[in-house]
Order: C-alpha cells, then sequence, then structure tokens
C-alpha cells in the first residue's frame, strides 16, 4: 500500500499542476481571443458610427432656417409658400436620416428629434407674425432676426451633445 501511494501521490500532483497549467493557459487564450473580436469589431462599427454622427451633422445644419433660407427662391414665393417649402425640406431631411438613429444614443437621437420639432415649431410661428400677404423676402427677414436673438438654439445643444458622444467613442 505505501509502496503505491509513493507512485499515485506524485502522479496525482504533477496532473493537478498540469491541470492547472492548461486551465490558465486555455482562460488567457480565450481572453486573448475575446479581445481580438472586440478589437476586429471596433475597427469595424466605429467608422460606421462615425458616419452616422457625420450625416446626422450634416442633419442639423441642414434644417437650420438661415440654411434652408439660402436654397429658397425668396424672390418668386410668398411667405406661405416659402413656409410650407421650409416645412417639407425639414420634414424631408429628417425622414433621409431617420436609420441614423441606430450609431447614437438615446438621449444624442431625442435631441435631434427635438431640434427638428423645435425648427418646424419657429418656422410656423414666425409666419403667423406676419399679414397673409406678406412676401418671401418679409419672412425670411423676420425669422434670420428672430432666430439670432434665441440663442443656444435646439440644433446647437443637439449638436453639441452628437459631438461629445462621438468623442467619446474614442
Amino acid at each position: 500500500m505505501l509502496e503505491i501511494l509513493k507512485y499515485i501521490l506524485p502522479s496525482l500532483i504533477v496532473l493537478l499542476a498540469a491541470w492547472l497549467i492548461l486551465s490558465r493557459m486555455l482562460k488567457e487564450e480565450r481572453e486573448r481571443r475575446q479581445f481580438e473580436l472586440r478589437r476586429r469589431d471596433r475597427e469595424v462599427t466605429i467608422p460606421i458610427r462615425l458616419r452616422g454622427y457625420e450625416r446626422l451633422t450634416l442633419l442639423l445644419e441642414r434644417i437650420t432656417p438661415e440654411h434652408i433660407l439660402l436654397n429658397a427662391d425668396l424672390v418668386n414665393l410668398s411667405a406661405t409658400e416659402l413656409q410650407q417649402q421650409m416645412l417639407q425640406t425639414v420634414r424631408l431631411e429628417f425622414d433621409h436620416n431617420v436609420s441614423q438613429q441606430v450609431y447614437v444614443s438615446d438621449q444624442v437621437w431625442a435631441a435631434v428629434v427635438i431640434a427638428k420639432e423645435e425648427v418646424l415649431r419657429f418656422i410656423s410661428t414666425c409666419r403667423q407674425q406676419l399679414p397673409q400677404d406678406a412676401t418671401a423676402l418679409q419672412y425670411a427677414n423676420l425669422m434670420i432676426e428672430a432666430y439670432t436673438l434665441n440663442g443656444e438654439t435646439p440644433n446647437q445643444a443637439a449638436l453639441k451633445m452628437l459631438k461629445e458622444e462621438a468623442r467619446n467613442l474614442y
């Protein structure tokens, strides 16, 4: 019996040591593979997410009243026609970029939606302040004056959140 223990005990110790070493090596290999997968995922997803941030930045810039007015025919339109054109432009820009919400947080997307809604409300509110027969030029002047007096606009606030979140990707 003592003779068997002389052989079994060292064998068990060697077996236990080998098992511990192998299990540790397998765990480290698994962690290394997971790290590599995460690294490769980041290499793919970060550029895609950044393009989403870029698109939303363009959206926020394109739906500002001054940007929309740059492309409008202020001479040949009435204020009502200009209002309708501006509302349609904002809605089309937003609809074109709605899929970008998958790349940003819920808070940033909510800020983008609020910015869009505030621009729509601003366009309608300015139009209500003018007489029915107002020209597009009068309407544009009123909007530019009112927009510059607003301080930080919802577009600027959403853009600030968007930039901050994009910086946090790194």
